[in-house]
């Protein structure tokens, strides 16, 4: 079964001693720890010794807490394990057990942390469908300014990179939306030399861009600093060392403001963030499309994700419409992206350049002249094929 179980073993509690005699109070101050961590509670029990300490056990629709204190030693043991097989309610497991610790204070705690079973990362893709990855262990799990990281570890993709509860890169699978999302767009530019990333801290984005030789510089702008951090550290087998690259610029900031200060111009723009939903909706306005448009050169492009046609068709035709008030040339194009769970659509928009005007033995050729290594997916053939939309699709992006 998958769970979280977290023993610790208090000692030196620098509490007033009536809270390690008084079973009844922490009954109650226990149940409310409870409830505010989020978990279910189904029934409480206590038992009192005389002139000594107490025992409690809390039965969670999640599992179990369990509580037994030494007041003559001045200490006590605590068990609470959770159950995340429908859900993952290891945060909340985390939030009790340091409550409790809070609550008597002690001086040292013996804390062990054992993962039980795999993990099962569900993700809904809509209300209605969704999909889920196995996964052999979490590796580790901050809440930063903006959101939740989590990492896992995954016999199909390697590490996975979750932000919250969302997967959005892997070790195994990155390439299919890095190349996708860089190689269309800046593949059909004669020399393309500025590029701008608004997000892409994993930096999987940048480090695709930088094949291109002609390129000078890559500006990295995102708002997330412990992102970078995380990627650093966990997913050299995504950015393989861009951040250490002398022509990456990497700036700490909300991408939104860094467009509408920057005196900058750039060849190529591609929003690499989140789903448009909450704080990252205003990106995909068309007001802060043509604030992007503004800081383009002439032959410039413009390349996001704009959702699944298939789980969410409407975000597609919303976002097309709205990329359609400000370009040009808006082409829309799919894939299949597995460690999103669906066919996927993209797009690339310019005022100038149509990518879907160049044909496969072109594109082969540039990739050739600009020595393009280690490319997994995109050639002159994917390239050609990314644009062929199916007809249900057309009715949508038309």
């Amino acid at each position: 079964m998958n769970g979280l179980h977290l023993i610790g073993d208090l000692s030196g509690c620098r509490c007033d001693m009536q809270r390690l005699l008084d079973g009844e109070d922490f009954k109650k101050q226990c149940t409310d720890m409870v409830r505010a961590s989020g978990l279910t509670i189904m029934d409480v029990t206590f038992q009192q010794f005389d002139d000594s300490g107490f025992t409690g056990t809390v039965v969670l629709a999640e599992s179990h807490l369990a509580i037994h204190t030494w007041p003559e030693n001045n200490g006590l043991t605590l068990d609470v394990y959770v159950c995340n097989y429908s859900a993952d309610n290891s945060t909340k497991a985390h939030q009790l057990f340091d409550a409790i610790i809070d609550y008597f204070k002690p001086k040292e705690v013996a804390r062990h942390a054992i993962e039980r079973g795999e993990h099962t990362l569900v993700e809904p893709l809509n209300d209605s469908i969704g999909f889920y990855v196995k996964a052999s262990r979490q590796i580790g799990e901050w809440q930063t300014k903006y959101q939740k990281l989590a990492i896992y570890d995954t016999p199909q993709y390697g590490k996975i990179f979750r932000l919250d509860d969302f997967n959005m890169t892997s070790e195994r699978e990155e390439f299919v939306y890095h190349e996708n999302l860089i190689h269309p767009a800046l593949t059909v530019h004669d020399a393309p030399k500025n590029i701008l990333i608004i997000g892409g801290g994993d930096g999987g984005s940048s480090e695709e861009a930088l094949k291109h030789p002609s390129v000078e510089c890559v500006t990295m702008v995102e708002i997330d600093e412990e992102v970078i951090d995380v990627a650093k550290a966990h997913f050299k087998a995504v950015h393989h060392n861009v951040f250490d690259h002398p022509r990456l610029r990497v700036i700490i900031d909300d991408g939104m403001q860094f467009v509408q200060e920057t005196q900058e111009k750039f060849d190529l723009i591609a929003l690499d963030l989140n789903d448009p939903v909450g704080p990252a909706a205003a990106l995909y306005s068309a007001d802060f499309f043509q604030q992007c448009r503004q800081i383009l050169n002439p032959q410039g492009l413009f390349t996001l994700h704009i959702g699944s046609p298939t789980a969410h068709p409407e975000r597609v035709t919303e976002i097309t419409r709205r990329l359609r008030q400000v370009f040009n040339i808006v082409r829309p194009y799919t894939l299949y992206i597995p460690l999103y769970g669906a066919l996927w659509a993209l797009a690339v928009c310019s005022d100038k350049l149509d990518p879907k005007t160049f044909a496969a033995n072109v594109i082969d050729e540039r990739i050739s002249a600009r020595n393009l290594q280690q490319l997994q997916y995109y050639n002159g053939d994917t390239h050609q094929g990314v644009f062929a939309l199916p007809n249900f699709i057309r009715k949508l992006v038309d």
